[in-house]
């Protein structure tokens, strides 16, 4: 087995100390927005364990008040959110999880498709 890189880490924790894992919903403000904003972590599991840096869709930070349109998904209550919330699917976002906080909940298995699905579609990688 080769030398670990520079971007392996041996836990997934985050700037509160927490372990990640994939489908899980925490708090992230990237560089020049006003605040934080909720981020559907969507890694492959074994990226979330050993690595520093985690794939994202993020997330409104205030409650939805229409439709979601093709390229994006909602997620609310049953997720752990504390209103319905848009997650714009069509921008993956590479984030550091040192700077992922605050867990927010964890999507469920219905919608893990549906973003799965919506993250096909609005990239046009569904071959079709």
């Amino acid at each position: 087995m080769g030398k670990a890189g520079a971007d392996d880490v041996a836990a997934s924790g985050t700037a509160s100390g927490g372990r990640l894992r994939a489908w899980e919903i925490w708090s992230f403000q990237p560089p020049g927005w006003p605040e934080p904003h909720p981020a559907v972590i969507v890694s492959h599991p074994l990226r979330v364990a050993n690595k520093l840096d985690v794939a994202v869709v993020m997330g409104s930070s205030r409650p939805t008040q229409r439709p979601a349109k093709p390229h994006e998904v909602i997620l609310d209550q049953s997720d752990g959110l504390g209103w319905p919330t848009l997650f714009k699917c069509d921008l993956i976002h590479t984030v550091p999880k040192a700077e992922l906080t605050n867990r927010r909940g964890r999507v469920t298995v219905e919608r893990r498709w549906r973003i799965i699905e919506t993250i096909l579609r609005s990239h046009d990688w569904t071959g079709r």
